[in-house]
């Protein structure tokens, strides 16, 4: 009975993170925020979902397989995130109109941008 609630919470909350992930990617208004909302909700959405499944089937090899998903989409999601932004910034995407501090403008980390 409460291996039941626990697996649907888990469903439930992935789901709604991956959603509200989606939702953040087509309303943000730029790539640096659209990035940000697809990488921190959609990471912890699946990751919710897989520990909804871990619960579900309770088995070694799904618990395994379970958390080989997890620790791959933590590992990998921050740094391919950072990548993408990087490469988008230094080919100059530009941001969001209402952007007031760009860092690394100020810090002469970046290229100039292109309009």
């Amino acid at each position: 009975m409460i291996r039941e609630i626990l697996v649907s919470l888990f469903l439930l909350l992935g789901g709604f993170l991956s959603l509200v992930a989606a939702a953040g990617v087509i309303r943000l208004p730029d790539l640096f925020s659209r990035m940000h909302a697809a990488t921190k909700s959609g990471t912890v959405g699946v990751s919710s979902i897989v520990i909804g499944m871990i619960l579900h089937f309770s088995s070694t090899t799904v618990t395994t397989r379970g958390v080989l998903v997890i620790a791959f989409f933590l590992l990998t999601a921050p740094v391919a995130a950072h990548m993408i932004g990087r490469a988008a910034y230094h080919s100059g995407v530009s941001l969001w109109i209402l952007t007031r501090i760009d860092e690394w403008k100020t810090h002469g980390i970046g290229k100039e941008k292109k309009d």
